[in-house]
């Protein structure tokens, strides 16, 4: 038995992208910026950025193109996957991708935390591995609790 899955929890870099491929199946690639903070050598608090390439195939792509924009928190369950390529001075090489199965938008499209204690009127969209489109309002059981909830 063999497992490759990667759960990832930040900000879109930059809106997304959409194309099709020759056989007409949409794919969108977002960039996605998850930090990390830490003490560095001298007590004080770094803050350090990973980024990775994110993509999403069939409906879940036209669902992330609709619904995903820079700055936005999303929750990311996928794969970890190499491309091979030749850059544009001639080099071969590698780059790492996630193939996403499941995106959670975590705010809505105004910027607000769907969390606890956000406006009833935020919503949470999730593109599922089907590349169905669910819209969920968040159950906010103790608005005064500054809790964040995780989507697992």
């Amino acid at each position: 038995m063999s497992l490759n899955q990667i759960l990832l929890i930040g900000r879109a870099g930059n809106d997304p992208e959409m194309r099709y491929t020759p056989s007409g199946t949409p794919v969108t690639s977002f960039s996605l910026a998850v930090n990390n903070n830490k003490r560095d050598e001298k007590g004080d608090w770094t803050e350090e950025t990973e980024w990775f390439r994110v993509t999403a195939w069939e409906r879940q792509a036209e669902s992330v193109n609709q619904y995903l924009a820079k700055g936005r928190r999303v929750f990311v369950d996928g794969r970890l996957s190499t491309r091979q390529y030749t850059s544009s001075s001639g080099e071969s090489r590698t780059s790492l991708e996630v193939r996403a199965f499941k995106v959670v938008f975590l705010d809505s499209p105004g910027g607000e935390s769907t969390g606890a204690g956000a406006p009833p009127e935020a919503q949470t969209y999730s593109a599922d591995r089907d590349g169905s489109t669910v819209q969920r309002t968040p159950a906010v059981d103790n608005p005064s609790e500054d809790v964040e909830e995780l989507p697992w």
